[in-house]
């Protein structure tokens, strides 16, 4: 009996129930992320003029010779701003990578011409807690990742985790946002938090039978105990 319950119905470890059921294929186009505040920028400048570029680029020349291998990046502060050399302060709030360096570029030609600015972002983290098989912060390079790949980041789902209760923690603006994920929604790439941003939090909840089963755990200990020592009374001959 207690091995029954603590059972977990192989619908509660599947993903994609409803796969069956999806008619038409999910539509959900991917955005390009735009630059936020407290984001980092890593910034390339490359010219026809050596000199241009190893001004430019002096941090990357002494990172590459010190043996660092982080690269050198730009903040962007609370108002959108980067503060950038000879150009000052240039404004790529709610850019895309592409139009920022574009601007950062026309700022440029002021002082320095054929030029060409890459940039890219930087230092880009997900936090995975919960039911998963590791916890932690981890790194990764696109503008945005899907769920599962988060999660797949910690190394996927234990036992034990609720795929239809998965919670996203995500900061809007000034406001703290908790959405509620179920992995088990062939739909749910249809939806805005399918993608994953910079700083979002995802904890994956444990399923009901988890308390279930520490308690049988603690029942079948307890039975056991009691079993063995009726055994070892009977065995010395008490008589109940």
């Amino acid at each position: 009996m207690l091995v029954t319950i603590s059972c977990v119905p192989v619908k509660e470890l599947s993903y994609f129930n409803d796969l069956d059921g999806l008619a038409e294929p999910v539509v959900n186009p991917k955005i390009q992320k735009t630059i936020l505040p407290f984001d980092r920028l890593y910034i390339k400048i490359l010219s026809t003029d050596p000199l241009t570029s190893q001004i430019f680029n002096l941090s990357d020349d002494i990172r590459n010779s010190g043996g660092n291998n982080s690269l050198v990046s730009y903040q962007v502060d609370e108002a959108g701003n980067i503060n950038f050399p000879f150009a000052g302060k240039i404004n790529v709030g709610a850019m895309t990578t592409a139009d920022a360096a574009k601007k950062i570029q026309n700022a440029l030609n002021e002082y320095v011409s054929h030029t060409s600015v890459t940039v890219t972002f930087i230092d880009n983290h997900v936090s995975v807690l919960g039911e998963v098989m590791q916890q932690g912060v981890f790194s990764f390079t696109q503008d945005k990742l899907n769920i599962y790949e988060a999660i797949a980041l910690g190394g996927g789902l234990t036992r034990y985790g609720n795929r239809k209760n998965i919670i996203l923690i995500r900061q809007e603006g000034d406001k703290i946002m908790h959405y509620k994920l179920n992995l088990s929604d062939s739909k749910i790439a249809g939806k805005d938090y399918y993608y994953i941003m910079p700083n979002d939090v995802v904890v994956v909840e444990p399923m009901k039978s988890v308390s279930t089963s520490y308690q049988n755990n603690t029942y079948t200990t307890v039975l056991t105990s009691i079993t063995t020592l009726l055994a070892v009374l009977l065995f010395m001959g008490y008589k109940f």
